[in-house]
């Protein structure tokens, strides 16, 4: 396994590479043929986990494979950005809470996510470790004709490996932000990962990873 650069030394030096306290809110099995490949069931109201901001990589920063996981999995999702703070928002409201769009990756150990639902434990190890929400370019929400009708792909060493459609969401964006602020306030530039679509696969060390919108480049970072 590649080694992981040199760390951060001090609380201080962190902050300057990590400026911005937020919150990274995952939402899972919001696509059914994902849900059916992993053998889950088919989820009747959102179901979601939380990444600290020690799991984002930004700028097309590259990945280091983690030395505790021998099967990481890619999850390419369509991400929404939050634009104000929101407690209990009513769903007829919620579009108003974001203005962009973007695309990131939900990785995955999947190997240590499968002993700990084995054992019935949280899957935190295998989800919010540090690097594990990559993260590329927003765009307006303007910018689309309409918001359930968002195609996007994620593509390895130039290979289509995930192809999806807001359309087949389960959870709308509305409905996602809604159920989320019952139990947990929004803030100002917390981000939502809405779900990933069938296709999840392992990754490794010297791949590339691509993330596209209606085929514009959102997304671009190496596996190291």
């Amino acid at each position: 396994m590649a080694k992981y650069p040199e760390p951060v030394q001090t609380i201080r030096e962190w902050t300057k590479r990590k400026p911005n306290a937020m919150k990274i809110i995952c939402i899972g099995r919001n696509y059914a043929e994902h849900a059916k490949e992993l053998k889950n069931d088919i989820p009747t109201e959102p179901v979601f986990f939380m990444k600290p901001d020690t799991a984002l990589l930004k700028d097309g920063e590259p990945f280091y494979y983690p030395e505790f996981t021998k099967d990481l999995h890619h999850e390419i999702e369509v991400v929404l950005k939050i634009n104000k703070v929101g407690k209990h928002i009513d769903e007829q409201f919620a579009h108003k809470y974001y203005e962009e769009i973007g695309l990131g990756i939900d990785f995955t150990a999947r190997d240590l996510q499968a002993k700990a639902k084995e054992k019935g434990l949280p899957w935190e190890k295998a989800k919010a470790f540090d690097g594990s929400a990559p993260l590329g370019k927003f765009m307006p929400k303007t910018q689309f004709a309409n918001l359930s009708d968002i195609g996007f792909e994620l593509k390895v060493n130039g290979e289509t490996r995930q192809k999806g459609n807001t359309g087949d969401l389960l959870f709308s964006f509305d409905k996602i932000i809604a159920y989320v602020s019952q139990f947990v306030t929004l803030k100002v530039g917390d981000l939502i990962y809405t779900g990933t679509p069938e296709g999840v696969g392992p990754v490794n060390i010297g791949d590339k990873l691509q993330g596209y919108i209606g085929g514009q480049l959102m997304l671009e970072f190496e596996v190291k």
